[in-house]
């Protein structure tokens, strides 16, 4: 078993920052792909970045490019969402998640992911 718990969520006005955290129960060997997915009300839940445990490959939905940054610290079996310039439709409940690397097209697939954290609530609001 797999258990993941974010943290980091809050309010923070248009053009702020926030840091979400991830942290892992425990470390897998081989590809393992761990990332951040966001679902807004009424919306379908998107991938919005993940990265490889293993060779650090990275996945960015086209709508974050250049704001967010995702990173990850093995050793503290911890992953990272830093998100910058935030806008009011980033809000949204984001979710940890975690899967086997079945796919480098898709490796960010919410039908990939077998482990999913509770979700913590980014409120981007003036």
């Amino acid at each position: 078993q797999l258990q993941l718990v974010e943290s980091g969520g809050g309010l923070v006005q248009p053009g702020g920052s926030l840091r979400l955290s991830c942290v892992a129960s425990r470390l897998v060997v081989g590809s393992f792909v761990i990332g951040w997915f966001r679902q807004a009300p009424g919306k379908e839940r998107e991938g919005v970045s993940c990265i490889d445990q293993s060779d650090g490959s990275t996945y960015y939905a086209d709508s974050v490019k250049g704001r967010f940054t995702i990173s990850r610290d093995n050793a503290k079996k911890l992953v990272y969402l830093q998100m910058n310039s935030l806008k009011p439709e980033d809000t949204a409940v984001y979710y940890c998640a975690a899967g086997p690397k079945r796919s480098v097209q898709a490796m960010c697939s919410t039908s990939f992911m077998d482990y999913w954290g509770k979700g913590s609530l980014v409120t981007v609001s003036s």
